[in-house]
């Protein structure tokens, strides 16, 4: 007979199925777009409406005035994101294809860039995950054959989703193993609740039938009333419990994985239920041992390098769980419990969660409890799992990971596929997620800085000068070309130092990098009208042309200045990303004597004011490049502050 407790949306996959549905929760990375466009869009509204306002005051023709502004606001824009993100992005998935991670969500790259704390299981992440049965013990610690042969029975008769521990056992049958005299009666399948399986069997030419039950050993251990000593039974008294639990720690405490089995014998036509399962016989343990993977000490230790903690969320108990830390170097001075986890408060989690190192005893539906803590804590999370129950972890992580061989809803479920289970891919995979993560970064710090600089420039200019400073389509086009370099970011190179550490999304820091730069860009730019006008004596075209001619080989120089931290001579940019700098400044210093360059209103500009021009923009990468090192240096020794989810 079969009993149903819950059918459709009630039962277990299909509450699992409704958080997998739910909408993806905003990550680090999406949060950080979000709030840049917000800066972005404040400012362009102060500009669009001052400049806008100021130029009509100043009776100038309302609709020239309103184009004007709309194009300084464009010119604020960095258009290009989007493609440069996507650019960026696809190359940083064809690089960790090569390392043995597929990419399933292009941002979770940039997540992965900013990731700095790994929560993990330790089997097959931690140890080798090829599991094998050590010992077969009586209910007194000796060998036991017949514990062997009940355990052999329970693991190959029982129709559930077999796991890697009745693999072990059933692997330990040879050749001279018969089951074939024993038929399988019933089963009490497993479940988290009770913690543990039952088959019943019985003996060919026999009536009576045997219930072998087999788990986790305090499960076991309270549906038993007895233990077998020496082929009798004796009673299961408070003394034996306490020798079975010095057994089980000392056990666990060499690394064991243990798991209790016990025995009842039924008469002919007795029922097999759950409510039966209880008055057994404790028969023996079973003691499993998966070893620590090698070299994975030295993964974790280069993860610390990299600025991100690692924390084990596991079934397995605190000593089994506790020897292993020990054996890897893992911290583990705070423990904390399932059955701990589950009295605290959502508050009271999120005051405990980061001190402690290691979570064992955990049921399934409790991991996604801890991911959510940790992430309201301010952290970028990645949670490496593998099974059913970890597929809602695996959502509300800011980087679900999971692996080839894992079962096809945690593979949905998760961001990106590791093609081995083994940390040091995924280490490789955090290096390429933070470089993708630093090209893009590259291009905001760029493009706001020389556009910012630029807009503010004109929008001062349009108050003193007696024309537009640049017309509407000089504009457009200026901020075209000095585009066309930022398409190659992607292939950019990346200094090894960026790599070190989580990248994440600083707001008040590209606001600092943007309107430092910017200011002094429009100082340069404030020169360079100085120039125009008193030197050079120029008229509206030649000022346009000269303007649009020094702004343009500036924002190239600034593409290389601010790419990296070093000295820009220290670090070499990639080739695409060079050559086009390089090809767009000669069209820049071209672009007036061009056959077309009267569409755009440009003129020929003489040779001593282009050199003019040319010596200012090298005034300003010097300037810059003092400037860049300042800044961060200064940023070097402001205090990180994590901002909570």
């Amino acid at each position: 007979a079969v009993l149903v407790a819950r059918t459709g949306e009630r039962t277990e996959f299909a509450v699992i199925a409704s958080v997998i549905r739910r909408q993806v929760p905003e990550t680090e990375f999406a949060r950080g777009i979000r709030r840049f466009g917000y800066l972005m869009a404040e400012i362009m509204l102060v500009v669009v409406l001052a400049v806008f306002f100021v130029n009509v005051f100043m009776h100038r023709p309302p609709i020239d005035s309103l184009l004007f502004s709309l194009a300084l606001a464009v010119g604020l824009t960095p258009e290009l994101l989007p493609a440069i993100i996507s650019v960026t992005l696809a190359r940083g998935a064809r690089e960790m294809a090569r390392n043995g991670v597929i990419v399933r969500r292009l941002d979770a790259i940039e997540n992965l860039g900013s990731m700095d704390l790994l929560c993990t299981d330790k089997t097959g992440t931690l140890t080798e995950g090829a599991i094998h049965l050590d010992a077969c013990l009586d209910a007194e610690g000796k060998p036991s054959q017949d514990v062997r042969l009940w355990a052999l029975l329970n693991a190959t008769l029982q129709t559930g989703m077999k796991n890697p521990l009745d693999e072990a056992i059933a692997a330990t049958a040879t050749k001279d193993t018969d089951l074939s005299a024993y038929a399988k009666v019933d089963e009490i399948p497993y479940d988290f609740v009770r913690k543990r399986l039952s088959v019943v069997v019985r003996r060919e030419n026999e009536v009576e039938s045997l219930m072998i039950c087999k788990g986790a050993v305090q499960n076991v251990l309270d549906a038993c009333s007895s233990l077998v000593r020496a082929s009798k039974t004796a009673p299961l008294d408070d003394e034996a419990r306490r020798d079975i639990e010095r057994k089980y720690k000392a056990w666990s405490g060499d690394g064991y994985r243990v798991l209790a089995l016990a025995i009842r014998n039924f008469g002919e036509g007795q029922r097999h239920t759950k409510e039966e399962e209880e008055d057994l016989s404790l028969a023996g343990f079973l003691l499993f041992l998966d070893p620590p993977k090698p070299g994975v000490t030295e993964t974790l230790k280069a993860l610390g390098e990299h600025g991100i903690a690692v924390k084990v969320i596991t079934g397995d108990n605190r000593y089994v769980a506790a020897h292993l830390a020990e054996a890897i170097g893992l911290r583990h001075r705070n423990i904390m419990t399932g059955k701990q986890l589950s009295r605290l408060t959502r508050e009271a989690l999120f005051g405990r969660v980061l001190k402690t190192d290691l979570f064992v005893e955990i049921d399934p539906n409790q991991k996604e409890r801890i991911i959510e803590a940790l992430r309201r804590r301010g952290h970028v999370v990645g949670y490496l799992g593998d099974g059913i129950n970890d597929a809602p972890a695996l959502h509300e992580a800011d980087i679900g990971i999971s692996v080839d061989s894992a079962v096809d809803v945690a593979r949905e479920a998760a961001d990106m596929i590791l093609l081995r289970r083994d940390l040091s891919v995924l280490l490789r995979g955090i290096e390429d997620g933070r470089k993708t993560f630093a090209n893009t970064m590259k291009y905001i710090s760029i493009t706001t800085s020389a556009n910012f600089g630029n807009m503010v420039s004109m929008a001062f200019a349009s108050l003193f000068l007696p024309f537009l400073p640049l017309l509407a389509k000089q504009i457009l086009l200026n901020n075209f070309l000095a585009d066309i370099p930022s398409l190659a970011i992607a292939t950019d190179n990346v200094d090894a130092g960026q790599t070190l550490n989580p990248r994440r999304w600083d707001i008040g820091f590209v606001r600092r990098f943007m309107i430092s730069f910017g200011l002094i860009s429009s100082l340069f730019d404030f020169i360079t009208f100085a120039f125009l006008l008193l030197a050079a004596n120029a008229d509206a075209d030649t000022f346009r042309t000269g303007w649009f001619v020094e702004s343009l080989l500036t924002q190239l120089s600034i593409l290389l200045v601010i790419r990296t931290q070093k000295a820009f001579w220290q670090s070499r940019p990639s080739f695409p990303l060079a050559g086009l700098a390089f090809l767009i400044a000669l069209l820049a210093v071209a672009m007036p004597y061009l056959p077309f360059s009267n569409w755009f209103g440009f003129v020929p500009l003489k040779g001593w004011l282009l050199a003019a021009l040319g010596g200012i923009s090298l005034a300003y990468v010097v300037v810059s490049e003092l400037t860049k090192r300042r800044i961060f240096a200064h940023e070097h020794r402001r205090p990180r502050q994590r901002t909570p989810v």
